[in-house]
């Protein structure tokens, strides 16, 4: 990472939830931080509070699974800041309407997307100012779900996180000789707002056993906290209280 001077990230999806969290721990470590979404409102709040804490932030409206919209995000940073230490694709999204009986192409269409597309479309936007730094990581916020394979997600969610793995390791193979490095980030059950678009939303008992966002926080700080050497190139997390394991009736739907 840059020594001697600023950090810079660029967190997408940074409204709410792990988005969320991970740009007010790496404010907390000195970072200048980025902020990106669709709702202006959500990322306005974000950076109010960044900045009460003594935190650098900024947002930026954008829909990642814009390609363009994406690219003009990245060399806006780059004009502002000069560079990009850090992109977090947090940036994701599921539909009520997830099994096979009841799947809509439109759905389907839209989590591929913005879960896969978009996760494409700002790594590569970042690429060539990480390559002309020989230096850059990137954590892909990817889910348990893209490394086990069950019915609660749903089949397009399902695909798309594992097609954010292999994005990931492909990543790996092909630019560790530019020095650049990327983590999948894959969490089991999270309390964050996309859970009320399940068919069945977890109780707030429930809610609380899960992983919370400042735990996904921290962990998104400590791995962008390591050397350029180290590459942290897979986590996989949960909570104790593992519904997939337990399999209580809610957990299956």
């Amino acid at each position: 990472m840059a020594t001697g001077g600023k950090r810079v990230a660029w967190v997408t999806g940074g409204g709410s939830g792990i988005g969320e969290a991970g740009a007010g721990r790496l404010a907390a470590d000195g970072w200048t931080v980025v902020v990106s979404g669709r709702r202006k409102e959500a990322l306005d709040a974000v950076v109010a509070k960044i900045a009460a804490a003594g935190g650098t932030a900024e947002a930026v409206q954008l829909d990642v699974s814009i390609a363009a919209d994406a690219q003009k995000a990245a060399d806006e940073i780059v004009s502002r800041h000069g560079r990009i230490d850090l992109l977090v694709n947090s940036a994701g999204i599921n539909v009520t309407k997830r099994r096979w009986a009841e799947m809509e192409l439109e759905g389907w269409n839209r989590l591929v997307e913005v879960n896969l597309n978009g996760v494409l479309y700002c790594m590569r936007a970042v690429l060539p100012a990480m390559r002309k730094q020989q230096d850059g990581l990137i954590i892909n916020v990817c889910s348990w779900a893209g490394r086990h394979v069950s019915k609660m997600p749903g089949p397009a969610y399902t695909t798309t996180k594992h097609a954010v793995s292999a994005l990931t390791h492909s990543f790996n193979m092909d630019e560790c000789v530019n020095g650049l490095r990327a983590c999948c980030l894959s969490p089991g059950e999270v309390a964050t707002p996309i859970l009320k678009l399940r068919p069945v939303v977890p109780s707030e008992e429930e809610q609380a056993k899960m992983l919370q966002p400042e735990d996904l926080g921290r962990t998104i700080a400590f791995v962008a906290s390591l050397p350029p050497r180290v590459c942290v190139n897979e986590i996989l997390i949960s909570p104790t209280w593992n519904r997939g394991f337990i399999q209580t009736p809610a957990s299956r739907d």
